[in-house]
């Protein structure tokens, strides 16, 4: 689902173009067969027909010609904490992923493009070297063009690639990192974070819940939420572009311990990545669920459901687990997720803001 090539109201623009082509192969056929009351109306219904197209094309000419300023978010990874495949699973689900029959996938984790100048990225996942790759191949960005990472918390999948900038990999130097204040005072104070932070790999900006960090172009605003706060609060983003805004929400508890409405979100933003850890009840043989922290997919569902359907298609469900069928894009669960109006995020999807 890259938005570049689809329509406000979610439709493939290739397939629109189709379309057009098609009717207008129609109106040289049918015009010259009706009489000239028919070939009017015929008219009209053309006409009604490709003026939206024509539209549309313009506007994307206009974004084609103002790329200069173009903000796109990327999709990096996909997966819960511990990635996909997860270790020490050889069931078919995984055979598959392992060997590459599905495509593998890292924790879970977004760039943001800025003019394909420079990017910032949201959490830093474990395979951080695989989620620069993505970004370097729809841009060309490298590491040396972050101009910083939001972390959400302090979970094993959202800032365990911070390693990565070490003296032992990038040896990076003065890359800002936002956090909550108990994010931040966790990585200054345990090892091995604390010495990236003394070795100055690392920068700790500290953010507050609620209070907007304004940069050129784009606007992001940390929003806690409820979630397992061992270490660390947690934190999801709204994410606000020169035309569009964003929610990553990528882990929270239960939706009615946040205290906002997330249908009444939904509506605020264009595209709202939310959790999918699991799919329903019974995912996890042996171990009841209702203890697990994570709303389920068919939860949040029932949910929305009462949502118009041009709100139910802003949800990109991210961040699955190992177990979740959704990671194939051919199960019957991602069959259901789609036909009930829902998206699904997938490795190197963009979405321009």
């Amino acid at each position: 689902m890259n938005s570049a090539h689809r329509t406000p109201l979610g439709l493939d623009w290739v397939a629109l173009q189709r379309v057009s082509t098609s009717t207008r192969r129609w109106w040289v056929k049918s015009r010259f067969k009706a009489s000239p009351p028919v070939q009017a109306v015929l008219f009209l219904i053309a006409g009604f027909l490709l003026l939206p197209l024509v539209a549309e094309a313009e506007q994307q000419s206009a974004l084609r010609e103002d790329s200069s300023s173009r903000v796109t978010l990327r999709v990096l990874g996909i997966a819960q904490d511990a990635g996909h495949p997860q270790i020490d699973c050889y069931a078919p689900r995984c055979l598959s992923a392992w060997r590459e029959e599905t495509p593998p996938s890292g924790a879970t984790a977004l760039a943001l493009t800025i003019s394909d100048a420079s990017f910032f990225m949201f959490d830093a996942p474990p395979e951080l070297p695989a989620a620069l790759y993505q970004v370097w191949r729809g841009s060309q960005l490298r590491l040396r063009d972050l101009k910083g990472v939001f972390l959400t918390h302090a979970h094993m999948g959202h800032y365990a690639g911070l390693l990565h900038l070490g003296k032992e990999g990038a040896g990076a130097s003065g890359i800002p990192v936002y956090a909550m204040p108990r994010m931040k005072t966790f990585l200054e104070t345990n090892a091995p974070w604390a010495q990236l932070v003394n070795d100055k790999n690392i920068v700790i900006r500290a953010l507050k819940a609620e209070r907007p960090e304004v940069f050129e172009q784009i606007t992001v605003t940390p929003w806690q939420v409820p979630h397992r706060d061992e270490y660390s609060e947690t934190a999801g983003y709204f994410i606000k572009g020169p035309r569009k805004n964003a929610l990553y929400l990528p882990d929270i508890d239960q939706w009615h311990r946040w205290d906002r409405s997330l249908a009444d979100v939904i509506q605020q933003v264009d595209f709202a990545f939310i959790d999918a850890t699991f799919f329903g009840a019974g995912e996890l043989p042996g171990r009841d669920m209702s203890l697990i922290p994570h709303p389920t997919v068919e939860s949040t569902m029932t949910l929305l459901k009462d949502l118009a359907p041009k709100f139910r298609q802003r949800v990109i469900f991210i961040h699955m687990n190992n177990t979740n069928p959704m990671l194939d894009p051919e199960s019957a669960q991602t069959q259901q997720v789609i036909r009930e109006g829902f998206n699904i995020a997938r490795v190197g999807a963009a979405f321009d803001l």
